[in-house]
């Protein structure tokens, strides 16, 4: 049974796999050739943090595949409540296809695909969020023409974005850099994880340091859904881990943006860098809903 519950699950040969599906669905879609890959499956999507794009984009996705999406939010769901998340796996895998959940703790998601006989898609949880970082990388091979030997640059909060951004960029061949303050770096088995990749993993609270070269600049919200208590404190502590003009002067001649949305223009990253590369940004909003449905694809076909 496959499932796509972390990158760290996934080899290179299988993520260059569903990029390049995701790439040919895209096509497809632009040239209005139909594709019911999917046609009569359905996939539930459980939804205990709520998001437009993962919605919108995996729902939309199965009715372009020819399948159903249900949409359970965390009003109509029991699971992790008043049923074990063991039951709610072996119930719902007698009745659909496959399952997309977008939750708190990664142990939920693999829990799901334990005990479930169907396909769990992780669609974020504080650990880690893949299906973004498909859409990235897709997005990053669509304008550079490659993604081997490329530099990419986070900077912002090690949250779930920079754990799984560490993991899809270093497993097809491109560097990464992180620039973060010291008391929110990045999971640590994310960094024994990237210790093994050499230099091409660097890690330091400067961010022009890690933005030196860079072919591709991503960023993520300071505070996160679950966070907003922590507002003024995140807003204290990154400080100056901004995206900003002065940042992009170092990076190389072309560099791309990333931000996996929604923006906070005036803190992670200033309305005159947003603007600059908003084409790049609504690419890789878009590569949400090709990417996805070739996760869908691969695991449900």
């Amino acid at each position: 049974m496959k499932h796509f519950l972390k990158l760290l699950d996934y080899s290179k040969e299988e993520i260059i796999e569903i990029l390049d599906l995701a790439d040919q669905l895209k096509k497809q879609k632009q040239q209005g050739i139909e594709h019911p890959i999917l046609k009569g499956k359905t996939l539930a999507m459980i939804f205990e943090k709520s998001s437009t794009r993962t919605r919108v984009s995996f729902e939309t996705g199965m009715y372009q595949l020819g399948g159903h999406a249900l949409f359970i939010s965390s009003k109509d769901a029991q699971i992790g409540r008043g049923e074990p998340t063991e039951d709610t796996a072996r119930v719902l895998s007698r009745y659909v296809d496959g399952i997309m959940i977008r939750t708190f703790d990664q142990q939920e998601v693999e829990t799901l695909a334990e005990y479930g006989s169907i396909p769990v898609i992780n669609g974020l949880t504080d650990f880690c969020h893949p299906c973004q970082v498909m859409a990235d990388l897709q997005t990053i091979r669509e304008h550079k023409g490659k993604l081997e030997g490329l530099k990419a640059c986070y900077i912002g909060d090690g949250n779930n974005m920079a754990n799984s951004l560490i993991v899809g960029c270093l497993k097809v061949g491109m560097s990464i850099s992180i620039a973060c303050p010291k008391a929110y770096q990045p999971d640590q088995r994310v960094l024994d994880f990237a210790a093994a990749y050499g230099d091409k993993f660097q890690m330091t609270d400067i961010p022009k340091e890690a933005a030196h070269n860079a072919d591709v600049v991503l960023t993520d919200v300071w505070a996160s859904m679950g966070q907003e208590e922590e507002q003024k404190i995140r807003e204290s502590a990154f400080a100056g881990f901004q995206i900003n003009d002065a940042l992009m002067a170092v990076t190389k001649e072309g560099c791309m943006v990333q931000h996996c949305l929604p923006a906070h223009r005036g803190e992670e990253i200033t309305a005159e860098v947003f603007d600059a590369h908003a084409d790049e940004i609504f690419d890789e909003a878009e590569n949400r809903l090709h990417a996805q449905k070739a996760i869908l694809v691969h695991l449900m076909r």
